[in-house]
């Protein structure tokens, strides 16, 4: 498929940050390079147009009249759009993003992939920035902003590889896992939990395609898994590579003990060396240690490590503080699976001690908006002092006995005594937080997308 007859490329879905980023290096490759979108947002829209790539609007079978050597479809493109039926009705060469990114870039290096339900962001950035502080610059792609970075992907000569390995589906006519395309020398598997209910039937299908994952690590590898994860544990008894488990456990062999948790950061050790983490909670101790266990294999030292540490300044999107406005400070994090809701919970808790938090959720996802977690996303919330739940999305494409329960949802977190909420949408919820929030308190908002503007709205209405 990817012969040397290939000459152009053409992307269709090219707004995503992963897409864009890949055509501009295809395009410093020297492939001539077109792309089409239903909408490019900015940060995107600027930086094709920097590259000066031709971006047609809208998907239409005339922007393959050119017929282009090969089309890399989207992750989101289906069967129906114009562009896809052509290609199959005219026989082009197509392939995935994943597929393109193994061959073009990836092949050859030292790929060190992060997988996992939870923490693959966090980590594959905190892992990047490691390597990029200690001179090694690396290629990388993020599923998110870091913010040492300018961008969530780049394409360099480096021998590494770094790279978010998701287990959603490639497209829609390869429905593997994309992290099986990544070629992995490291493969980091933070945790495993039952998640996407859109394509996974159940814990055991996820845990399948992690195993097929893990099988791809070479001999002269390395797998680095969560030993503190009862779903993954059993995946880690493999004899094809060497394994090393890290976590708080005093089995695993990266081993973090000594925990000291501050407002602000986090000191812990491993043997012979105490490492200082500019980030709080549990989550981010094991996320760390995957880091640690991932750069030693590849050379670097606990000195170098810990450099990199003092230096990171996180992720958009992860706890991030968005402002102060009437003394209540407004948070913004991703997390939208029970889960990694408790574990953020957890960490602000020991961030804001003393202070009243209240949580504000979007139920947005495939999984959240179905009742497979009715009761979990109910106990995710233990250590709010408020909880208020946006209407959930799209709720009448699904069949009833699917749906996520609304009211019981709410009984289910009132029991507890806390008071609760359930709004139609940002404005609703903006107008009930500035009637029970007082100054000192913190807003934390939940959610994988826009959400209405929220945290805008948030800031200015507090402000007033």
């Amino acid at each position: 498929m990817f012969s040397t007859a290939i000459k152009s490329v053409h992307f269709t879905g090219i707004g995503g940050t992963a897409m864009a980023s890949a055509a501009a290096a295809m395009l410093d490759k020297g492939f001539l390079v077109t792309g089409s979108d239903q909408n490019v947002y900015e940060p995107m829209a600027s930086f094709l147009a920097a590259k000066k790539i031709p971006v047609l609007n809208g998907y239409d079978e005339k922007n393959l009249s050119h017929k282009p050597d090969l089309v890399v479809i989207g992750n989101a493109i289906s069967r129906g759009n114009p562009e896809a039926e052509y290609c199959l009705d005219h026989r082009l060469r197509y392939c995935s993003l994943a597929a393109l990114l193994a061959e073009f870039f990836i092949r050859g290096k030292r790929s060190l992939v992060v997988a996992g339900t939870h923490g693959k962001t966090t980590t594959t950035s905190l892992l990047t920035w490691v390597f990029e502080h200690n001179g090694h610059n690396p290629s990388y792609l993020i599923g998110g902003i870091p913010n040492n970075f300018t961008q969530g992907a780049r394409f360099t000569d480096s021998e590494f590889f770094i790279i978010e390995g998701d287990e959603y589906d490639t497209a829609f006519f390869d429905k593997r896992s994309k992290f099986i395309h990544y070629l992995p020398e490291v493969a980091i598997v933070n945790n495993l939990e039952f998640d996407h209910a859109d394509i996974f039937e159940n814990l055991a299908a996820v845990k399948k395609t992690f195993s097929h994952f893990i099988r791809l690590v070479p001999r002269n590898g390395l797998l680095l898994g969560n030993g503190d994860d009862a779903n993954l544990v059993p995946l880690l008894n493999v004899t094809h590579c060497p394994v090393k488990r890290f976590g708080l456990g005093a089995e695993n062999a990266v081993q973090g003990f000594n925990l000291n948790f501050g407002p602000t950061a986090t000191t812990f050790e491993i043997p012979s060396f105490k490492f200082h983490l500019n980030l709080v909670g549990e989550l981010n101790v094991r996320n760390a240690l995957a880091v640690i266990g991932a750069a030693k294999h590849c050379g670097l030292s606990n000195k170098q490590i810990q450099s990199a540490f003092d230096t990171f300044k996180g992720i958009k999107r992860r706890m991030e503080v968005k402002g102060i406005a009437g003394g209540v400070t407004v948070i913004d994090d991703f997390g939208h699976h029970p889960t990694a809701i408790r574990e953020t919970m957890r960490a602000l808790r020991i961030k804001y001690a003393k202070e009243k938090i209240w949580a504000i959720f979007e139920p947005r996802t495939n999984t959240t908006r179905r009742n497979v977690f009715q009761d979990e996303l109910a106990a995710s919330f233990v250590d709010a002092d408020g909880v208020i739940v946006s209407q959930i999305a799209r709720l009448e494409l699904l069949a009833p006995e699917e749906r996520l329960d609304p009211e019981k949802l709410m009984q289910q977190i009132g029991a507890t005594g806390k008071p609760t909420a359930y709004l139609p949408d940002a404005d609703a919820i903006v107008a009930h937080v500035a009637k029970h929030v007082q100054g000192g308190d913190v807003v934390v908002v939940f959610s994988n997308g826009g959400f209405g503007g929220i945290h805008g709205k948030l800031l200015a209405r507090l402000g007033r």
